[in-house]
């Protein structure tokens, strides 16, 4: 070998050895990187969380409100709409078609895809931008489930994959769909998420996802990735287009057969968004209801814990009041209605409606809870009830019916008339309760007190503030009363006297199984059983011959009032039966200056369209008659003499009691006393909605003022 070759060798030698060298290098350094980069993945794995810290899946629905029957009046309003289902439920092609779209491997790997993330990533390098996601459907569970705030990087999706491979070892691929297809989000409607498919089904079609289409569920699978941006309401192409390939993948993968799926292609959308998912029956009495628990639960438990509400409302019942009321006063300037109906022997609300225009969807003033109005007579029962709490006899105790122009000690000037103007003259309280007299209950409600008419009132079930003054005794109070008091009132009258709470709920089941019914007041005595029998025997006289005539339907156990205010602003029935008391109001709800002179040709009285319906619920809603029992122990009756009775019939030129003349002085006294103590500041009776301006205070003790004080007290 010559010297010239020798030489090139050297040279070959060199530069392969220099490559070698750089190539050493070079693996060493992809070795060290590769090392440090598994380090690095393995440091940022040791950080991810323990499956124990992992949130349950989520598996309540929203609270659902029930009538007493069971019936579901509807769910209440949450930002997110949850419907959990079992996978059994769940029809096997949406489970195919999910698994299609998100995850072709899903039954083949341990939780992370190696192959689908080179294969979406790919995709993605070709497209120029994210087309497809390299997660499974296992990521997607625990991101949800185990990852606060998760944040689109590296780290994130490193965690991401350990938590669903172990995720993958400890629960089987059924749980892990099933718990897919129950938490992942399907679009935003009318500010609710729809979370889970059975939820989404009822959101989009109006039914439950065991009933779908092929096309429908093809649309729903594929929804996740991209909820907004292939939301068929918002965006129906681009919905369409995602459909169509979650159903062409679904063919390529033998799930369905082709001429299926390009059948399917063919179809709309077959959206039926014409229910909301929140939408309720009842949606006066279902607000009620829903303040109730949010007073006692706090909205996030209310809103978004699974709560099964069962509640006290009659629905046919219900539906028998709302058509009563819309048969009376079915025109769009009719004035309105509102009923309660109370269980005495418990306090629950059997029926809560109210009927007028603008309807409760767009005013949500509830006027069966809510409307403060003027009562009218059917205050007139308190003053009853105070004077035999008193033992006065309703049968032996005589006023004089007659115009009144009272100049009083402590309250200024009064004037009080009938609303027909009509008089009886000499009548005991029986007459009067039958003809509804003011004149003679404005006598009574002074000589009983107008404080402890207030005090009665209070103690039978009114809440409203009262001011002890003698207008209230016939009606006339400074705020007013809601129709759901005034049955408390008269369903105390009905339970002999025994007050209980009104309530609406009657149990709460909780997502675990507990159940709770919601503490009440323990029920309490208020008056005795005489002095509520005596007062309801009075009652009853008055709807079978008096102003009440027209709620009677036969039943000899009913009782009740008529009430009509000044003006005939406002129209109230209140009565009951051992079994049910009701109190019907009807009037104008946009102002308490509405006069109803002249509905239907007639002049409205609490003995007309307020009576009607009240018979209309008792006769249609077939509520079983039934009857008072007599007290064990009747009342002992003394004789009384008020400042403003009047002598009893004679008999042989004698009176009843015989009343000397000291025994007509200490009246009067009493009736001074009776009536002593008003604050002038709080005397503005005759109001409606809103509280009337005060009148100015009267002169000092004993001096007229000259003006006269509305008559709040009708028939």
């Amino acid at each position: 070998m010559g010297q010239r070759n020798r030489r090139r060798q050297r040279r070959r030698g060199g530069v392969g050895g220099k490559v070698a060298l750089v190539g050493g290098a070079l693996f060493v350094t992809i070795v060290l990187g590769g090392i440090a980069i598994a380090s690095w993945v393995l440091d940022v794995a040791a950080e991810a969380p323990s499956l124990a810290a992992c949130r349950q899946v989520d598996r309540t629905a929203n609270t659902a409100i029930y009538a007493a029957d069971g019936t579901r009046l509807g769910l209440v309003a949450s930002e997110e709409a949850r419907a959990p289902v079992s996978i059994e439920r769940i029809p096997k092609r949406l489970q195919l078609a999910t698994v299609a779209i998100e995850d072709q491997r899903f039954y083949e790997h341990g939780g992370i895809d190696p192959e689908g993330i080179l294969r979406a990533a790919l995709k993605n390098l070709e497209a120029g931008k994210t087309v497809e996601g390299g997660s499974t459907i296992t990521q997607q569970l625990v991101r949800k489930l185990c990852i606060r705030n998760p944040k689109r990087n590296l780290e994130r999706k490193i965690i991401e994959a350990k938590l669903a491979i172990e995720y993958a070892e400890r629960h089987s691929r059924r749980e892990i769909l099933g718990q897919y297809l129950n938490t992942a989000s399907y679009g935003t409607i009318d500010g609710a998420t729809a979370v889970g498919v059975q939820a989404a089904s009822k959101i989009y079609f109006s039914r439950p996802v065991w009933k779908l289409s092929l096309a429908q569920e093809a649309l729903l699978a594929g929804l996740p990735q991209a909820p907004s941006d292939y939301n068929p309401i918002l965006n129906p192409r681009g919905a369409r287009e995602r459909r169509d390939e979650v159903l062409a993948k679904m063919a390529h993968l033998g799930y369905v057969a082709p001429a299926s799926a390009r059948r399917a292609e063919a179809r709309g959308l077959g959206l039926d968004v014409s229910g909301s998912y929140f939408a309720h029956r009842q949606p006066a009495f279902f607000d009620y209801v829903e303040n109730e628990l949010i007073e006692r639960y706090g909205p996030e438990t209310v809103r978004d814990g699974g709560l099964e509400v069962h509640t006290t409302l009659d629905l046919r019942l219900q539906e028998v009041a709302l058509e009563t009321m819309r048969s009376a006063l079915p025109y769009s300037t009719d004035p309105s209605s509102a009923l309660v109906s109370i269980d005495p022997a418990n306090g629950e609300i059997e029926t809560m409606a109210s009927s007028y225009s603008p309807g409760y969807g767009e005013t949500q003033f509830n006027l069966a809870a809510q409307g403060h109005r003027q009562p009218g007579s059917t205050f007139k029962t308190f003053v009853l009830t105070t004077a035999i709490k008193q033992g006065i006899d309703p049968y032996t105790t005589f006023y004089t019916s007659k115009p009144l122009s009272l100049d009083l000690p402590k309250w200024g000037h009064w004037d009080v008339h009938t609303a027909d103007e009509g008089y009886l003259g000499r009548v005991n309280l029986q007459q009067a309760t039958v003809a509804s007299d003011n004149t003679v209950f404005a006598q009574l409600d002074l000589d009983v007190g107008p404080r402890s008419v207030a005090q009665t009132a209070h103690s039978l079930g009114i809440v409203s503030p009262l001011d002890g003054i003698p207008a209230e005794g016939i009606g006339g109070l400074r705020i007013g009363v809601s129709p759901l008091e005034m049955a408390d009132a008269y369903a105390t009258l009905a339970a002999g006297g025994i007050r209980h709470d009104p309530v609406a709920i009657k149990r709460v089941v909780f997502p675990g199984g507990k159940t709770e019914r919601p503490d009440r007041d323990p029920p309490r005595r208020v008056v005795s059983e005489a002095v509520a029998y005596e007062v309801t025997r009075l009652l009853h006289d008055n709807i079978t011959e008096g102003t009440g005539t027209a709620a009677y339907t036969g039943c000899a156990g009913q009782a009740g009032k008529t009430g009509t205010t000044d003006r005939e602003t406002d129209a109230w029935f209140a009565g009951f039966q051992p079994n049910l008391a009701s109190v019907v109001w009807v009037g104008y709800p946009q102002s308490n200056a509405i006069e109803m002179t002249s509905v239907h040709g007639i002049t409205v009285f609490g003995g007309t369209f307020p009576a009607e319906i009240w018979h209309g619920l008792y006769s249609g809603g077939e509520v079983p008659c039934e009857e008072f029992e007599q007290p064990e122990h009747p009342i002992e009756w003394a004789p009384f003499y008020g400042q403003f009775t009047a002598a009893a019939p004679s008999v042989h030129g004698k009176g009843v009691y015989g009343a000397a003349e000291d025994e007509a002085e200490r009246a009067r006294e009493l009736g001074e006393e009776a009536t002593g103590g008003y604050n002038p500041d709080a005397y503005a009776p005759g109001a409606g909605q809103e509280p009337t301006p005060v009148p100015p205070p009267p002169p000092a003790a004993g001096i007229g003022t000259g003006g006269a004080a509305p008559e709040p007290g009708g028939k």
